[in-house]
């Protein structure tokens, strides 16, 4: 959530900052609800201090044996205006809680503007064995297969999948399964062993809350798969607890571990990872990406989340662009690394990295890897805080970012690492997951 200290304090800025992401702050009505809260605090404060002096001259009276009662009678009409305030500035507060909650991080000034993706700027790339700030790798001497006919060919299975889900779902066996558990057993490993991550096993269905607090909801609460709790309480009363859901990415969970903590300054960073399955309704993306495994509804990723000092959250940053490049590096894929623009950037973020992968069948760059500073705009929402020695709580940071999305890296392997005999040679790195095998044959 925006701060709202820096909206009174600066509200032309955060205007600009809002507009290049295509926003318009409604000021009007942002001034037409600060002066309502002005004019109650002022009358509360104005009561409260009427209250404290009629109670102080009662005494007096009452000392000198004198008649109190108009004044007392004054006094009980107080009580009754204070709690009428006190809902008129609860009302004004909610409007403004409710308005603020469904407009998007400002970004960093270092974001580049832009209204679309045509915007994002290149930052590096990384093709093995070429250095050329615009190298692509080079094509193979054969006509490549995507992913789709390698896969299929060793286990990857979408008419069972449609048949136990419908479309958007994949099911994989043999070879092609234990490849996929390779891929996230690595990412885990070198995310946990080399880079200090803790691994986290976290909940798959999170309570509202939680998503209100990483910023899913209310939003986009129509990307999210529900989840509806049947059956009877203990009392035979059908079952009406709050919604449920599917998480949508594990930085949902991770992040949401800080909510309504104040973390003692000494404990920063928090760096956690997990490999979860993720549920994505993908609503509004029509008919892309149908074919394949690009973007389904249940996918697996393994996620980074850093938790940090606000001085210290555009390091870490970098630091995990560098922890998501070091799984594509290893597994000799090209990629390069792009600066999302002002428009192209996620509701939480002030400013993201995406990794792009290169995918030979398709002759282009795809998004395997997003990296991610909320600054304090999910704390915020969370109450996540921390606090120096002796010193008032303050908002953390929170950073979040694939390390990587398991079903795209596996994308990219398949058409990669095919042979023109229509086997896959093994990445390296993955092999000692796989019991050695250097080769998967193909059918």
């Amino acid at each position: 959530m925006l701060d709202i200290t820096l909206l009174r304090k600066d509200l032309p800025a955060v205007v600009a900052a809002l507009a290049t992401r295509g926003v318009a702050f409604d000021t009007e009505r942002f001034n037409d609800l600060e002066a309502k809260r002005k004019s109650v605090q002022v009358e509360t404060e104005t009561l409260q201090a009427r209250r404290n002096a009629l109670a102080k001259q009662i005494g007096q009276l009452k000392a000198k044996g004198e008649d109190a009662s108009a004044v007392m009678e004054e006094s009980k009409q107080i009580p009754q205006r204070l709690q009428e305030l006190e809902q008129q500035l609860s009302a004004v507060q909610s409007e403004l809680t409710g308005w603020l909650e469904s407009i998007p991080n400002t970004p960093h000034s270092s974001v580049p503007v832009g209204e679309s993706e045509e915007q994002n700027v290149e930052v590096s790339r990384w093709v093995p064995g070429n250095s050329a700030p615009d190298a692509i790798p080079a094509p193979f001497a054969f006509p490549a297969k995507d992913h789709v006919e390698i896969g299929e060919r060793i286990g990857l299975d979408f008419e069972s999948a449609r048949k136990l889900s419908g479309a958007r779902f994949m099911m994989l066996r043999g070879n092609i399964a234990r490849l996929h558990r390779a891929l996230a057993q690595f990412m885990l490993d070198v995310q946990t062993q080399e880079h200090g991550y803790t691994e986290c096993y976290t909940p798959y269905i999170v309570n509202s809350s939680t998503l209100y607090g990483t910023g899913q909801l209310p939003k986009f609460k129509e990307d999210m798969f529900w989840v509806t709790k049947g059956g009877q309480d203990e009392e035979g009363e059908e079952n009406t607890a709050e919604d449920l859901y599917l998480i949508s990415t594990s930085e949902i969970t991770l992040t949401g571990t800080v909510r309504d903590e104040i973390l003692p300054e000494q404990d920063l960073p928090l760096k956690m990872t997990a490999h979860t399955p993720c549920f994505r309704s993908e609503a509004g993306s029509g008919g892309r990406d149908m074919r394949g495994i690009i973007r389904q509804h249940q996918f697996d990723k393994v996620e980074m989340v850093q938790v940090v000092h606000p001085d210290h959250s555009y390091e870490a940053l970098e630091a995990m662009r560098g922890h998501a490049e070091s799984i594509l590096q290893r597994l000799g894929l090209a990629y390069r690394v792009v600066s999302l623009c002002t428009g192209d950037m996620g509701f939480s973020a002030a400013k993201t990295y995406d990794l792009e992968v290169w995918l030979p069948a398709q002759n282009t760059w795809r998004e395997i890897s997003s990296v991610s500073n909320c600054e304090a705009f999910q704390a915020r929402r969370l109450q996540a805080r921390f606090r120096a020695d002796k010193g008032r709580p303050e908002y953390v940071h929170t950073l979040n970012g694939s390390g990587l999305a398991v079903g795209r890296a596996l994308v990219a392997v398949l058409e990669n690492y095919q042979q023109e005999d229509g086997s896959l040679l093994v990445p390296e790195v993955l092999r000692p997951y796989l019991g050695g095998q250097e080769v998967m044959a193909t059918a």
